[in-house]
């Protein structure tokens, strides 16, 4: 038997917001706080769903340096340049990583800096 991606853990220094931030783009919803602050997010089923969480926990100086890991989304409900107008218009930033400038994907930030991908090909919602 394998391992099954189940959550995704994110340092945050607001984790509310930065959790109200990637529900709005993953169309997810706070699935549980703990005491600490931290949030979790996940899809209708939370956690054990079909698809993994991400739970945001709260740190006064997030890891300075390259991020060694990022997200990557695809749209689900409309094209590429839609999805992109979208996440812009809820915060995220365009990021230069030194992508190609024929790349067939958007490099952005969300609102704390870490940088994620909008892929080209749309996928089926959870």
């Amino acid at each position: 038997m394998a391992c099954r991606f189940s959550e995704l853990v994110v340092d945050s220094r607001d984790p509310e917001s930065l959790a109200a931030f990637w529900a709005a783009v993953l169309d997810y919803r706070v699935v549980g706080r703990e005491d600490d602050g931290a949030v979790e997010i996940g899809a209708d089923a939370g956690f054990g769903g079909p698809a993994p969480t991400l739970i945001f926990v709260p740190v006064t100086d997030p890891t300075p340096g390259k991020v060694r890991l990022h997200i990557d989304v695809s749209p689900t409900d409309r094209d590429q340049d839609a999805e992109l107008q979208r996440l812009l218009d809820l915060g995220a930033t365009p990021a230069d990583v030194g992508q190609p400038a024929d790349a067939t994907w958007h490099v952005l930030a969300d609102p704390e800096g870490n940088e994620f991908c909008l892929l080209r090909a749309r996928l089926d919602p959870v």
